[in-house]
């Protein structure tokens, strides 16, 4: 029987994975969104391109969750962007109802599925969609650490001027703002970044990681990024569905691991058919464990106010 995958939210980073997913082969996908006629003429669309690039997975577009069941993966990429002014708490409470909503009604039609949450703060949101939807952790995991580590390859190539495929680039954390890229464990043909780029360029490459996501907005002025997370997605899809127990940083449950216990963070996992199968612990030195440390305590206090919403029956 062929692999499923449910993607909700057909706009441009679902739309996007949806043809990444299907050009591979990697399994037939329906694509659910709430707006009518939106996912099923983007799927027909994708269909028809099938001859001519030579793929045969099925492309179904839907409004509805009946024709999502059984599937082995559920990919939330649906939510709102920050509207000029939208505070962040509005912002946090809008994307919260929609995702809670998703979980929910996926759950019910894939009960052993995997979750795959890509929403923004990714980090809360897949929180969330573990409360809601009631699945064991390791069957929740959230997109972030794959797309961070890919912008950090990126600049370090542009410096170096060497092939992206030379680099293998770590990051921990939380997404954005509080990702903690780690230069000691990146390296150029095995050979460590820090041997080969000065501290106060790395630094700057860093900085640029981390507000990779924002320089894009900036530069669209109307919309944000959507081609590199919509392959970071299609990376992991391809992890689980194929089972290859391939270590990516992602976001995942910790049960004491980096002495961290009750929250989803981004570390490096074990990705396979199971999800999130095992949590990899490396050595941080004190500067990378407190970096690290700064980063929890800040998602910390997010996960709080989304447990919140839960109490109050907001979500």
């Amino acid at each position: 029987m062929r692999r499923k995958v449910t993607i909700v939210g057909s706009g441009n980073v679902g739309a996007s994975t949806v043809q990444k997913l299907a050009e591979r082969d990697l399994a037939d996908v329906v694509l659910v969104d709430i707006l009518e006629g939106v996912p099923q003429g983007k799927a027909l669309d994708l269909m028809e391109s099938a001859p001519l690039l030579g793929f045969d997975a099925r492309i179904t577009g839907s409004n509805a969750y009946e024709e999502t069941a059984g599937s082995d993966l559920i990919l939330i990429t649906a939510g709102l962007s920050r509207k000029p002014g939208m505070s962040r708490e509005d912002l946090l409470l809008a994307n919260a109802k929609i995702v809670a909503g998703i979980a929910r009604e996926a759950a019910k039609h894939s009960p052993q599925s995997i979750f795959l949450v890509v929403t923004n703060p990714v980090d809360l949101m897949t929180h969330l969609v573990a409360r809601v939807a009631g699945f064991p952790t390791q069957r929740v995991v959230g997109m972030g650490g794959v797309l961070d580590a890919a912008r950090f390859r990126t600049f370090i190539a542009m410096s170096l001027g060497v092939s992206v495929k030379n680099i293998q680039a770590f990051v921990m954390g939380g997404h954005g703002d509080q990702m903690v890229p780690l230069p000691r464990y990146s390296t150029v043909s095995g050979i460590p970044l820090t041997d080969l780029l000065p501290r106060e360029e790395i630094a700057r490459l860093v900085e640029r990681t981390r507000d990779g996501g924002g320089e894009i907005v900036n530069l669209l002025k109307t919309g944000s990024a959507y081609y590199a997370p919509a392959a970071a997605i299609v990376e992991m899809a391809d992890a689980i569905l194929l089972d290859r127990k391939e270590i990516l940083p992602c976001v995942a449950y910790l049960d004491g691991e980096y002495g961290v216990k009750g929250y989803y963070v981004g570390v490096p996992v074990k990705l396979g058919k199971g999800g999130a199968e095992v949590i990899i612990e490396i050595r941080l030195n004190n500067e990378e464990r407190a970096a690290f440390a700064a980063s929890v305590a800040q998602l910390k206090r997010g996960i709080e106010e989304v447990d919140a919403l839960i109490r109050e029956k907001k979500v």
